[in-house]
């Protein structure tokens, strides 16, 4: 008689309840996507298949993911290179300068690429040979937790996925979206000002093929399941080689839909929150950040009902603060923070100020005033930026961002330049370090890095003035000069971010209330921590001059001690002035803690 094999039985026992708890799910997600029943009924049994012997084993939410220790640095793998050596080699071996002051590292798109400096991808399962390998970008990733941009609404037109588009053949002649010029798309909203529809050659005939952001970068049809399943694939890669943070890029432009805009459309959040689940099910640790450079309201819709995306970029901050240390005032800053919702739980904002890309222009829609608006775009001409445009629906163009170093943008105010640039720019670093969230610090912020025009002669593009590539060799000598401006920049800032690193009110998602000083030259904001133990008043000068602060303007508590955590100084009278030099910030608090 044949024996019976339990441990079987128990296998499928437990593999029927994982596929009914997926389904579940999974399944009403799809159905929001694609209309058609038996396509969601086969999608779910394929995702499955994909992931079930990936499942986590411990798959519940998980709350705390971050905390006020978490800060990242924005990067290209190639923003240091030194001679005979990969530049993911010379990336690591840069970042002892900061081993004691970030935590996570966002490598900048790493795969082989065509144009756009990474964000046209040949093949998303590489390493671009010019960086180094997989093994460089887990070496990183040991010591880091690792960001990795998942380009995802389009391809390279080298992918091979588009080069059997041309050829016709499976499964890439599927993969991308055609359309008539004659067709009506002027309602599709464009962040560039190139065409929409590019004609190429195919094995029957010229075609035209979508293409939100240029020529060289090929929207995929998600309208397509297929491509949907190519996506999680390599979610699944990118979560097994360690990543912790996946950057959805230009994530609200994926669904198209014909006489609409073609950005945030409900198919395109349905397709987030598909992804949001299927992270959990594969590390509950790993985090989804959406880039969606768009007004402020329509990035905050991002966050779903706290089942999208767990981080959004901040992406309004940039220009406000900019704008407020241009004018020496607070107004803007304050009426955007008081619009600003806390994160729901489980999710929290991702702040910074510079990145690769400009300084986007359409999250200050609704927030600038028309003069402020021109006065900054001028005075970022006159020290030297560059502006992109992009086409609007009526065929005109507006200024879509401002193309320049953020240390040379803080150069002067909207009189001209003077001799605060360091302490200007010091202050824009200490404003977002202390604000609800996560901070993240491009690496030529810490470099003190100034435009780079022979980048934009060499390339074209107004965006390389920001993408600098640093020789080791040059830039060794001056980290280890002690009055060098990048050694004097990176000091102070890291000074600053490890203490903030150790302050419980600093928690990406502990309070945050606006404070209203009658002096609108100061910018001020309390923060406390989740079990209310520690209390921090963020008071920024933004202008040239000294100021004073009442601080009974501030409420501090009298049964508390006070004092600066930056300065040291200590406060004995809370009824006293609180005297603030030219950009001096101030970090007020009743309990410091140092570990």
């Amino acid at each position: 008689m044949q024996k019976f094999n339990y441990s079987t039985l128990e296998q499928r026992t437990h593999n029927t309840t994982n596929f009914q708890s997926f389904s579940l799910r999974v399944k009403p997600l799809l159905g929001k996507i694609y209309e058609d029943r038996q396509t969601v009924d086969r999608l779910v049994g394929q995702i499955f298949s994909i992931i079930q012997e990936h499942f986590h084993d411990f798959a519940t939410e998980n709350l705390d993911k971050w905390s006020q220790d978490d800060v990242v640095m924005i990067t290209y793998g190639d923003s240091i290179c030194a001679q005979d050596e990969k530049p993911l080699v010379t990336l690591k071996r840069f970042s002892r300068y900061l081993q004691e002051t970030i935590t996570g590292i966002h490598i900048l798109p790493f795969c082989p690429y065509s144009s756009d400096d990474g964000f046209a991808v040949i093949d998303y399962l590489q390493v671009d040979s010019q960086l180094g390998d997989w093994e460089d970008v887990e070496a990183i990733a040991q010591k880091f937790d690792l960001m990795a941009d998942l380009v995802l609404n389009h391809v390279s037109s080298e992918c091979i996925w588009f080069k059997q588009f041309q050829q016709g053949i499976k499964p890439g002649c599927d993969y991308f979206i055609e359309a008539e010029p004659q067709v009506a798309l002027s309602a599709v909203v464009r962040p560039r000002s190139t065409p929409l529809l590019v004609k190429v050659n195919t094995a029957h005939g010229k075609k035209n093929v979508w293409a939100t952001f240029g020529p060289d970068q090929i929207d995929l049809n998600y309208a397509n399941p297929d491509v949907l399943l190519e996506v999680i694939k390599i979610i699944l890669f990118y979560v097994q080689k360690g990543t912790k943070y996946i950057r959805l890029d230009a994530v609200g432009y994926l669904w198209k839909c014909l006489g609409t805009p073609c950005i945030h459309l409900p198919q395109t959040h349905a397709l987030i929150k598909l992804f949001r689940e299927i992270t959990q099910m594969l590390n509950p640790d790993v985090a989804l950040i959406t880039e969606t450079n768009v007004p402020n309201r329509e990035n905050l819709s991002y966050f779903g009902n706290r089942d999208e995306a767990h981080l959004i970029y901040n992406f309004s901050l940039p220009p406000l603060i900019l704008n407020a240390l241009l004018q020496g005032k607070s107004d803007h800053l304050k009426t955007w923070m008081m619009s600003m919702p806390p994160a729901p739980m489980g999710c929290a904002y991702f702040n910074f100020t510079a990145s690769h890309d400009g300084i986007g222009l359409r999250p200050t829609e609704g927030l600038l005033s028309e003069d402020e608006y021109e006065t900054m775009l001028r005075m970022m001409e006159q020290f030297g930026g560059k502006i992109s445009m992009r086409q609007k629906s009526d065929g005109t163009e507006s200024p879509y961002e401002i193309n320049i170093s953020l240390f040379d943008a803080l150069k002067g105010t909207a009189q001209g330049e003077d001799e605060w640039q360091i302490e200007r720019f010091l202050c824009s670093q200490t404003i977002m370090m202390a604000l609800e969230g996560i901070p993240a610090f491009y690496i030529h912020s810490f470099l003190a890095t100034p435009n780079d025009y022979a980048g934009v002669a060499k390339t074209g593009r107004n965006r390389s003035i920001n993408r600098h590539k640093w020789s080791y060799e040059e830039l060794e000598p001056k980290l280890n000069d002690p009055n060098s401006t990048q050694t004097i920049v990176m000091s102070e800032m890291s000074r600053r971010i490890q203490i903030r690193r150790r302050q419980p009110a600093f928690h990406p998602n502990a309070t945050q209330y606006t404070l209203h000083p009658m002096n609108s030259s100061l910018f001020a904001f309390w923060r406390q921590s989740i079990h209310r133990d520690q209390s921090i008043f963020c008071i920024s000068n933004l202008s040239d001059r000294t100021q004073e602060l009442h601080l009974s303007d501030i409420n501090l508590i009298c049964i508390d001690p006070w004092h600066d955590l930056l300065s040291g100084q200590i406060i004995e009278d809370i009824g006293d002035r609180f005297i603030l030099q030219p950009y001096q910030c101030a970090w007020i608090t009743n309990q410091e803690f140092n570990s």
